[in-house]
């Protein structure tokens, strides 16, 4: 008989952007461990980005929940329809950018809020699941965030039943860089780290995706804190491929004002200056959502005709864009906060068998990531020589038709081997 297992999440299909990504998998390969996965998710959420294509890659076998969530991000709009999509979806500009009507809706955000928009689930969530959890006669309940607002939805189902709660945190909560531009009162700073504190100590184990994060939680509770990464999910891309026949440098997920490279811009600018063979073949493409300061310094930089901006692109469809690029470009912010963020395109650029430009903080986790896999070692933002002496070591390469990767293994990270560690903790508490 497969051991049943509720999973509270926000983010499900049509969803689209990586928050979908790690539980729509994990529910694909869940069955083959001995699992049965049921979803619980909102009815009428506020997704800022929607992709219909992922509806196609649920399970038919799975059985999905779904109750009414009140989110006043729709009574936002009422406002601000772009100013609220943006903040919901993580865009936030430097301050001294923001607009008066930005900086009130980031304070309402952060102080009237807590943890987040989401709250106004937990009680109705609570009140349904209490019995759908007795009739079912489930034993273990897992919560996914952010949106950490349903943490507190496995914290009361566990204080109200005593069922077992495993809380899996794909990013940071009081440490993530967007929580630091809520403007956050010191009350109400207090409240944020009361909160994650008691969920940390109550949950019967903790999941996150990073080694930084797993050190930081471990210094806050007694209870398991185990690292589970993102993936991906298929076969790793063949050498035979259709390659861009442009030197294309890609960019595929949101790219953020903080997360903004300029020294990646002026070492490209630079080099289009001095090499017109450079010039003539360079093109950045980006893919997902970008900043408008993102997008303005690339015209500072006299960037403008090397550079397409697609927008949001279905899922489906970015392994075609990942594949035929001829380097992948993987950008973090330059903070100490968030040396712990391994992004989960991270592990598609792997698939996809193209060399990846990274830049980040110092002691970056992705770090750990690349060298496993014998990739080549992320960058520094203030390293313009290594930077510029990277890309025309990849340019030169590419002339030559001799940019290729080496072959090293990167099973560890497929979906279905990752679904097997967490299948692992599930039945540890049987």
């Amino acid at each position: 008989m497969p051991k049943k297992v509720l999973i509270v999440l926000y983010y499900w299909p049509p969803a689209g952007g990586p928050g979908v990504q790690r539980w729509l998998k994990f529910v694909k390969y869940l069955p083959e461990f001995g699992i049965e996965p049921i979803v619980y998710a909102p009815q009428n959420p506020n997704y800022p980005l929607l992709d219909e294509s992922l509806l196609d890659e649920i399970p038919p076998s799975i059985q999905v929940i779904k109750q009414p969530i009140f989110e006043p991000y729709a009574a936002a709009k009422l406002f601000s329809k772009a100013k609220t999509e943006t903040i919901s979806s993580g865009i936030i500009q430097k301050e001294k950018k923001q607009s008066s009507l930005e900086k009130a809706m980031l304070f309402i955000r952060g102080n009237f809020f807590i943890p987040d928009a989401r709250k106004f689930w937990v009680k109705p969530s609570v009140k349904f699941l209490k019995d759908f959890i007795i009739k079912e006669a489930i034993e273990t309940v897992i919560t996914t965030g952010p949106p950490h607002s349903l943490h507190l939805i496995g914290l009361q189902l566990k204080q109200a039943l005593g069922v077992r709660w495993i809380a899996d945190f794909r990013d940071p909560w009081t440490t993530i860089g967007y929580h630091q531009e809520l403007k956050l009162t010191q009350k109400n700073k207090a409240k944020h780290l009361a909160l994650e504190k008691q969920v940390l100590q109550e949950a019967d184990t903790v999941i996150v995706t990073s080694f930084t994060t797993q050190k930081e939680f471990s210094a806050k509770t007694n209870r398991p804190v185990i690292t589970i990464t993102n993936g991906f999910d298929g076969e790793v891309e063949s050498e035979n491929v259709q390659l861009d026949k442009k030197f294309t440098i890609s960019h595929i997920g949101s790219l953020l004002s903080k997360r903004n490279p300029e020294v990646l811009w002026k070492v490209l600018s630079d080099l289009c200056m001095e090499h017109t063979d450079f010039k003539k073949a360079f093109q950045l493409q980006l893919i997902g959502k970008v900043s408008e300061e993102v997008l303005e310094d690339l015209k500072a930089y006299d960037l403008v005709d090397n550079y397409t901006y697609l927008g949001y692109v279905k899922y489906s469809l970015i392994n075609d864009y990942q594949k035929s690029s001829q380097v992948l470009l993987l950008i973090e912010i330059d903070s100490e906060i968030t040396q712990g963020i391994i992004p989960g395109k991270l592990f598609e650029y792997l698939k996809s068998n193209r060399p990846i430009l990274a830049i980040g903080p110092e002691n970056w986790d992705v770090g750990a990531v690349l060298k496993k896999t014998q990739r080549d070692p992320f960058l520094l933002h203030e390293d313009y020589e290594g930077l510029k002496e990277r890309i025309l070591n990849y340019f030169n390469r590419y002339l030559s038709h001799q940019l290729e990767v080496k072959k090293a293994s990167i099973a560890a990270y497929h979906r279905k081997e990752l679904t097997s560690q967490l299948a692992s903790v599930l039945h540890k508490g049987s």
